[in-house]
């Protein structure tokens, strides 16, 4: 087992304390605002197009922006990368609450992006600078990944509450106030872990690209992320509209398939010792073709309904847990010496795969039924067993004898 980086001293509960705000707000900030959409068009005398602009700026920046960030914390280290990161977020925040100009809103909108974007990318390749190759990095990974599927959930709830008590501006009160709790924490409990020997000899970040391993774990972790957002994109259509659920029913129905995700992380170390972790993604990878299959079944049926689209999507939870917890080590396996590049690469790789094919299942199939979400799963899991199979063989030709490689 490789040994433990000498300057974190945290144990897991103490390091997901210190890391998950970061995370979590970094999805916060997109969710709790989308309540308030529709009446900041007249609350900042523009266009709709303006506010939508902050809506997409958000996203692209949060994605872009770790191009930047992530060979940046290699060279300076992950410390000032985060701290940097945190205190633009928080200002971005406080000057998005007090602000009444639409192109100062949009300018702040897309500093608070890259202040997420910097907190993100510092967040993950502090994981692999401190937890690579240990079972701690896997309850990590599978705890983020989790994360990030609740914050959609309950997100919206939260901003529709806190705007309808305090008024628009708390929402963003509310993050520059989270945001400084975190900030506070990590100015004084977040030590430099770059290690100073991979200050040396650090290889092009494009060399990420040319490894098999990366693309196979990476198109895995979007299967698992991209599976969830057509699940958030056609969920409201097929459960309140076709089904008949209430606005509070669907958002608890909808927390249902999170909270099966944040129970199966409980038993993600324990399979990866057993499975390996390559066996994981591809056992993670059948059990989101078997959650695809209930789904189809479901659907033709007729009738939507809690088993037939609620309880298949449990057990793609299931798959996207695991998937989860072996994706990143998989994919970064090797590139100790660049983690923050290619961390900045995975997941803009990912976000790719996720924004492109599955935006593309929603619109080119019937939105309000689950063929989208059975489409998506079921193409992009077959898909990554054909590269696993694939990365299979080459370990196999190589005479791996480690079974937790790959």
């Amino acid at each position: 087992m490789p040994a433990k980086n000498p300057v974190w001293g945290h144990a897991l509960p103490s390091a997901l304390l210190l890391m998950a705000p970061f995370d979590i707000l970094a999805s916060l900030a997109m969710d709790i605002y989308l309540p308030i959409v529709p009446i900041m068009p007249a609350t900042l005398e523009t266009s709709v197009a303006v506010i939508q602009l902050t809506l997409s700026l958000y996203m692209v920046m949060l994605g872009a922006g770790q191009i930047v960030f992530g060979p940046l914390s290699d060279r300076i280290g992950r410390r000032p990368v985060l701290i940097g990161g945190a205190a633009l977020f928080l200002l971005a925040s406080l000057g998005l609450a007090a602000s009444s100009n639409a192109a100062v809103f949009v300018a702040l909108r897309f500093l608070q992006a890259a202040g997420a974007s910097a907190c993100l990318v510092a967040t993950f390749a502090t994981v692999r600078d401190v937890y690579a190759e240990r079972p701690e990095g896997a309850v990590i990974y599978s705890l983020f990944s989790a994360m990030l599927a609740f914050v959609p959930a309950l997100g919206p709830i939260a901003g529709a509450l806190i705007a309808d008590r305090f008024g628009w501006r708390a929402i963003f009160l509310t993050l520059g106030l989270l945001m400084a709790a975190a900030f506070t924490q990590a100015a004084w409990r977040w030590p430099e872990t770059r290690r100073e020997a991979v200050e040396v000899a650090r290889r092009p970040a494009i060399t990420v690209l040319a490894s098999y391993a990366f693309w196979t774990y990476t198109a895995g972790f979007g299967t698992a992320m991209g599976s969830f957002f057509v699940f958030f994109s056609t969920a409201p259509r097929v459960l309140i509209d076709r089904a008949g659920y209430s606005p509070l029913a669907f958002s608890l129905a909808f927390a249902t398939a999170a909270v099966a995700m944040m129970v199966a992380t409980r038993f993600v170390p324990g399979r990866i010792e057993r499975w390996g972790r390559l066996g994981c993604l591809r056992r993670a990878m059948a059990t989101i073709l078997a959650g695809a299959g209930l789904l189809a079944l479901g659907e033709t049926a007729g009738a939507a309904s809690w088993w037939s689209f609620l309880a298949p999507m449990w057990v793609i939870a299931i798959g996207i847990v695991l998937a989860g917890g072996v994706a990143a080590n998989g994919a970064l396996q090797g590139f100790d010496d660049i983690a923050g590049a290619a961390v900045a690469l995975y997941f803009c790789v990912q976000s790719l795969m996720v924004s492109v094919a599955g935006t593309l299942a929603v619109l080119v199939l019937p939105g309000d039924t689950a063929w989208p979400l059975v489409a998506y799963a079921a193409g992009m899991a077959s898909l990554v067993l054909l590269l696993a199979g694939a990365r299979r063989e080459r370990l196999s030709r190589a005479d791996v004898q480690n079974p937790s490689a790959g």
